[in-house]
């Protein structure tokens, strides 16, 4: 999936690039020339971007799974070349080039993560031996726990406003945004230190009550 992103962002980035090329060599093509011979240039100007567009194409087809070449119009998305990946590896195994691999039947190993800063993978397996667990984990444990407090509480006092008892529901929904914004705090700060993709959105008053009211 990674290598068809790139495929993909490569050719995008390719693509732009000449068009702009050709822009700016029509333009000024057309501004720079007489009329009596603007028919000429623009011939000249034309046969240079059908060559140049020519070997755009053959960079492009480069690009692609040998299977996917010279159709490369045929291409309209990432899946067509996943496709064409999942194909491999079932012929793959099918040849039983998976077999008698290293390792094989062995467990993992997970002693390092080969895809992380060696520093901080070095760090999470010092804390990891003595029982300990990185911040934002143990931040994350706190702040779910705190939102599910949260939420039956604010589940309790919403049905003591529907049952009628509207004198506590001012004081009590003060004090349940005041816990909100501490919640948010703590949210905030566990987003900065998260590694990245593992972000968590934070509450919104509003948003949760209305959750309430389409029960």
């Amino acid at each position: 999936m990674a290598t068809c992103l790139r495929l993909r962002r490569c050719m995008s980035i390719d693509s732009r690039a000449f068009f702009v090329s050709a822009a700016r060599f029509s333009s000024s093509s057309s501004s720079s020339s007489p009329s009596s011979l603007s028919s000429g240039k623009t011939k000249t100007g034309k046969k240079l971007i059908d060559r140049l567009s020519a070997v755009m194409d053959a960079v492009h087809d480069r690009k692609l799974p040998p299977e996917l070449r010279g159709q490369r119009n045929n291409v309209r998305s990432e899946t067509d070349m996943i496709n064409v990946v999942e194909q491999r590896i079932w012929h793959s195994m099918e040849e039983g080039q998976f077999e008698n691999l290293p390792g094989k039947g062995k467990p993992l190993k997970l002693d390092t993560n080969p895809h992380a800063d060696p520093a901080e993978d070095t760090l999470y397996r010092i804390l990891s031996k003595n029982g300990c667990a990185p911040e934002w984990v143990e931040l994350n444990k706190e702040i779910r726990s705190k939102i599910s407090e949260w939420r039956m509480s604010l589940k309790k006092a919403w049905a003591n406003k529907c049952s009628g008892d509207h004198s506590e529901w001012v004081e009590s929904s003060e004090n349940l945004k005041s816990q909100l914004r501490e919640i948010n705090d703590k949210v905030f700060r566990y987003n900065l230190i998260v590694p990245f993709g593992r972000q968590m959105f934070g509450l919104k008053w509003e948003k949760e009550l209305g959750y309430l009211e389409e029960k």
